[in-house]
């Protein structure tokens, strides 16, 4: 773990890993080293990031055990998803079927389904409240083909439970999952999804640009590419006529190349997190994470999630609010005095990662203490 902390510089105070992650050394040196490569060598820079790009591959197939023809790499989760979302392009008997999704799911694991939707995809019958396997088992039916749900939710941070989910729709149904909020933070039972996405923006810290698109072969025949471009089909330059068949695997789910050196940073952190451990990472956040609940109860706050969720729910985000007290206020009190946190739905959230320090808990404290006491801060 210490090699691994080594490799950050985020500023104290910085709570806020489930909006963006300050990037890892090695993906700082990535950036670099490819920029030059592109900037020096032409054709000899492309060929190296398509080597790059198998690496990454190989590196992110390990780690969701499946194989490198099983990955793709596409721009964002959003991307992804709506990938996923219009793959459903082969109808049953009685129409394309429904999708269950959480209407309080992240809005960009939502939004694909509802724009699929209006374009002849599944009918996207939106549930209230978090998915679980008693929730969608009430409304599975013939008509569904497909379960959509975050493996992490962004506001609450609560685990979805993945591998229950898979048990009961089976095979012939596709679990579809927007992972952004688990891959890098939590071990998370990867081998239930059919289909997942996930950005490497958060808590892979490897920046925008890149995202992971697993499909799995065993749902090959559900799906059709819905989406793919010309970077999903079989020899696009050189064919008499198209269209031509699609790429074998999940490339055929692409709409154009991903940018390359996105991609190369994608697969160092990815290769950070394989050789660190998920386990030990998430071990450490939730250490972090409980000093931090610890400080904010005994300064008077209200707390939700983290480490301590019943039934082992919890994840690398948590709440907290000060009854009474206008959030918006407490919001800008812990800014202003450098603690990085996001407001959402009258809760502040916390998302700190493995390279937090502990000792953040105490200006936290301070600074809820004093809002609590009505004295200003700043």
């Amino acid at each position: 773990m210490r090699d691994y902390l080594t490799q950050f510089a985020e500023p104290f105070g910085y709570l806020d890993f489930a909006r963006f992650g300050p990037v890892s050394e090695s993906v700082r040196r990535v950036h670099v080293r490819e920029a030059d490569r592109l900037h020096r060598r032409g054709w000899a820079a492309l060929e190296r990031l398509d080597a790059e790009a198998g690496a990454s591959a190989r590196t992110a197939g390990g780690l969701l055990g499946c194989a490198p023809h099983e990955i793709a790499f596409v721009s964002s989760t959003s991307h992804g998803l709506f990938a996923a979302a219009h793959a459903f392009t082969r109808p049953r008997a009685g129409g394309p079927g429904t999708v269950l999704v959480a209407r309080t799911d992240f809005p960009g694991a939502l939004y694909p389904w509802l724009r699929a939707s209006g374009n002849g995809g599944l009918t996207a019958r939106l549930l209230d409240g978090p998915l679980t396997v008693d929730t969608v088992r009430a409304r599975l039916d013939d008509r569904v083909r497909a379960v959509a749900v975050c493996a992490v939710d962004a506001a609450t941070g609560r685990r979805a439970p993945l591998a229950g989910l898979k048990e009961l729709i089976g095979p012939d149904r596709v679990l579809v999952v927007d992972a952004v909020q688990a891959l890098g933070a939590v071990e998370f039972d990867a081998d239930a999804a059919d289909v997942l996405a996930a950005g490497g923006q958060k808590w892979l810290r490897a920046g925008w640009g890149a995202a992971v698109l697993m499909v799995r072969d065993r749902v090959a025949g559900l799906l059709g590419p819905g989406l793919g471009g010309w970077s999903g089909v079989v020899d696009p330059l050189e064919a008499p006529a198209h269209p031509c068949p699609p790429r074998p695997g999940a490339v055929a789910h692409t709409l154009t190349n991903p940018d390359g050196v996105a991609v190369a940073a994608l697969g160092a952190a990815l290769a950070l997190l394989r050789d660190t451990g998920a386990g030990r990472i998430e071990a450490r956040i939730g250490e972090v994470l409980g000093g931090l609940l610890a400080a904010a109860r005994a300064a008077g706050a209200e707390t939700a999630g983290g480490p301590g969720e019943p039934g082992g729910r919890g994840s690398g985000i948590a709440r907290l609010r000060l009854p009474g007290a206008d959030p918006a206020a407490v919001h800008r009190a812990l800014t202003a005095t450098g603690l990085a946190t996001t407001l959402r739905g009258g809760w502040i959230r916390l998302s700190p990662h493995a390279s937090t320090d502990p000792a953040t808990a105490e200006p936290l404290a301070e600074v809820l203490g004093r809002v609590r006491r009505g004295v200003r801060v700043g």
